[in-house]
């Protein structure tokens, strides 16, 4: 029998998103389940109750409602304890925990036997598991929203201009950690013309620093900060004296600062100090994207905003919920990939496969027994390391050569050798006329070798593409043979049926060469194109 699933409006103060949107709907229908929703849980997100009830859910009047015949519950926020009284005891609940930080919360869940999955447990390491990765979806909307919030406290134009009342320099945007939200806040200061700067304790992340437009700003101190699962682990105290120093630095340089360290399980790490506070210009801007987890910055208040030393401080904890349509469109997405893999028979029934990484990692609670935290899940093993790989490989021979390095001497030497006398046979025994096409032959071969050995490999296909959207000589051959020319009386000396089916099919390979390179080409152009 297909099961209902429950979306109640969310209740958390300034809380606007909604667990699910009326495209997703449609989509939980087909899978087989039934689908219903508070009345009004989507208004604060612009999603009407018509809307639901036109992609076929039906609309609860009420939370008791709703609870009393919900089989699985999807949610955003965290339930709270009298939510909790009000699931069907042995229900399945979908949404943020957080149970490390929750554990009244966890201990009500078991007394009524809920299977509880956290989507923020879910194991970001594994590749499979990106499409179900909610927090990577809110972190992206929290960057975006970060530089919003950020523009609309500073003073300033973020690019620069020259206009006839003066010049107007570029704002210069630091950003304290650069993982999906420092990501998404860099490219966006950077599409509205700000010098960005960013840092992070991966030093693997410096090339999409880069990439994104911004500049990555390196701690003088050499410790590698990968902590897994797509967050960074707590530092050395050497390291974070090099790095204090360095924030030091840029506070005193930028206009707006926005924070986004945070590692799992433990309190924000205080990055910005009230002392680095006091150095900023007056009307600089720090946007604390950790506030909800005691902030970045010592003189962060969570939840407001506001001015100290003449700098105005961003503490907000519901950034994602102030782009509260968008937000709720990709957790809502989230959430149904994640429903996909419950129900992989699509008969509107869910089976928590516990033999399934990424479904065990987020499952806290499997029917009142707890199961969190999970164990570590199986990864592939890891990649040699380049230099342990260019090891393994054999050198070439002596006189042999790869590719994108010319030919040694000697080889070079007897391919001309070989060459020569082929071609002195030709010379000797062959016709005139076909002794000067073969010569224009020969050397376009020798030409062309040269011009493409010598090309980096990377960068092969959109050469060839250019070589094959410039292969019309072959067209004008075949033309030539379709189409002779006249002779002095005026006739042409028309080619038998086999040459002149070649000449047109060669014709068509040579428009498909010609066409497919140019569009080719235009696909890799616009992929460097915003």
């Amino acid at each position: 029998m297909a099961l209902w699933i429950g979306v109640p409006r969310e209740r958390a103060a300034g809380e606007k998103r909604v667990a699910t949107v009326p495209e997703v709907v449609a989509k939980l229908v087909k899978l087989g389940f039934r689908v219903a929703i508070e009345s009004g849980a989507g208004d604060a997100a612009n999603f009407a109750d018509e809307t639901y009830v036109a992609a076929g859910a039906e609309v609860m009047p009420d939370a008791a409602a709703l609870y009393a015949r919900a089989d699985i519950v999807f949610r955003v926020r965290p339930p709270t304890l009298a939510e909790v009284a009000q699931l069907r005891e042995g229900a399945t609940l979908i949404g943020f925990i957080w149970p490390a930080q929750n554990p009244e919360l966890m201990a009500a869940l078991q007394a009524r036997k809920v299977t509880a999955l956290a989507i923020d447990c879910l194991p970001r390491q594994l590749s499979r598991a990106q499409k179900m990765d909610a927090l990577t979806s809110m972190a992206g909307v929290s960057g975006y929203r970060a530089v919003v919030e950020a523009a609309n406290a500073f003073g300033r134009f973020f690019n620069g201009q020259i206009t006839a009342a003066g010049k107007v320099p570029p704002a210069k945007v630091f950003i304290a950690g650069a993982g999906v939200a420092g990501l998404a806040a860099i490219g966006t200061a950077a599409n509205l013309g700000a010098i960005v700067r960013a840092n992070d304790t991966r030093a693997e992340v410096a090339d999409q620093v880069k990439s994104l437009g911004g500049e990555f700003v390196k701690v003088d101190y050499e410790e590698e900060g990968s902590g897994g699962g797509g967050y960074a682990k707590v530092m050395s105290e050497g390291f974070q004296a090099a790095q204090r120093a360095m924030y030091a630095q840029q506070a005193a340089e930028v206009d707006i600062i926005i924070t986004t360290a945070l590692i799992p399980g433990k309190p924000a790490p205080k990055l910005i100090t009230a002392e680095m506070v006091r150095t900023m210009k007056p009307g600089s801007v720090i946007v604390d994207m950790a506030a909800e987890q005691g902030g970045n910055c010592e003189l962060t208040v969570p939840g407001e905003a506001v001015v100290r030393h003449g700098v105005t401080i961003v503490g907000y904890t519901d950034l994602a919920s102030r782009l509260a349509r968008q937000s709720s469109t990709l957790y809502s997405t989230n959430l149904l990939r994640l429903t996909e893999e419950l129900c992989k028979t699509k008969d509107g029934v869910i089976h928590v496969n516990f033999d399934d990484d990424a479904i065990r990692g987020l499952t806290v609670i499997k029917d009142g027994e707890l199961s969190w935290p999970a164990p570590p899940p199986k990864l592939p093993p890891a990649a040699a390391k380049p230099a342990a790989a260019a090891a393994a490989v054999p050198k070439a021979p002596a006189h042999g050569h790869g590719p994108g390095e010319p030919m040694k001497g000697r080889t070079l030497a007897i391919v001309f050798g070989v060459g020569a006398l082929l071609f002195t046979l030709v010379g000797l025994y062959a016709p005139a006329a076909f002794l000067s096409h073969f010569t224009v032959f020969v050397l376009a071969c020798f030409i062309g070798y040269m011009v493409v050995w010598n090309v980096t490999p990377s960068l092969h296909t959109p050469l060839m593409s250019v070589t094959n959207a410039i292969s019309s000589i072959i067209a004008i051959g075949a033309l030539v043979q379709v189409a002779p020319p006249l002779d002095a009386s005026g006739a042409a000396d028309r080619p038998n049926g086999l040459i002149l089916g070649l000449a047109v099919f060669a014709l068509v390979l040579t428009a498909i060469n010609m066409f497919g390179g140019f569009a080719v080409t235009r696909r890799m152009l616009a992929m460097f194109r915003k």
